[in-house]
């Protein structure tokens, strides 16, 4: 399979997402941490992530996303996703990487790679880190990313009330924030 490359780095490589990745998918959208955090991007059957991924292949064309990306570690397995998703006052982005996975760094250095490439694609200069305050593990990925903390409260997050925090990453080339930026709004 021929991957369109959008990130690399030593260990991993990030990609347009494609169809014959549909079973990796579906078996990492199973786990139970992407049940519990992240409950809109579990898929009950294999169609269903190749449904998803069909769309999402049809999204890197335009301009409102949402655009979701594979990381594969080298030579092609698929680990997880990140992607970037407009919200009211910008882009949202968010990781996943399966639990076979985990506690690898994966997640941080995958943000890490895919930050310049989607900003400069957004044309921004700022992007969000919008988690559960009691998923310490995406906190940590934010954190080593440098993304800076802007607010913590209760909210409504995936169709529940929870204590949310709300990350701001800004471009080193960015001038420091106005008084007139304002928050997104709660998930």
């Amino acid at each position: 399979m021929n991957y369109k490359i959008i990130a690399t780095t030593p260990r991993i490589f990030i990609t347009e997402l494609a169809p014959c990745l549909a079973d990796e998918v579906y078996r990492a959208a199973l786990d139970a941490s992407n049940r519990e955090f992240l409950p809109d991007e579990v898929f009950e059957t294999p169609a269903a992530a190749r449904k998803a991924i069909e769309f999402l292949i049809s999204r890197y064309s335009g301009e409102d996303g949402p655009f979701v990306y594979a990381v594969l570690l080298r030579p092609g397995e698929y680990v997880g996703h990140v992607e970037a998703v407009q919200i009211d006052h910008g882009w949202e982005v968010g990781y996943q990487v399966a639990e076979a996975y985990t506690g690898r760094g994966l997640a941080t250095e995958a943000l890490t790679a895919f930050i310049p490439y989607i900003m400069r694609r957004l044309g921004t200069d700022k992007l969000w880190g919008i988690c559960r305050a009691d998923n310490n593990a995406s906190l940590r990925v934010l954190e080593k990313c440098g993304f800076e903390l802007e607010s913590e409260g209760e909210a409504v997050y995936h169709g529940k009330i929870h204590m949310i925090r709300r990350y701001v990453y800004r471009s080193p080339e960015a001038s420091s924030a106005s008084c007139g930026d304002v928050l997104p709004p709660e998930r």
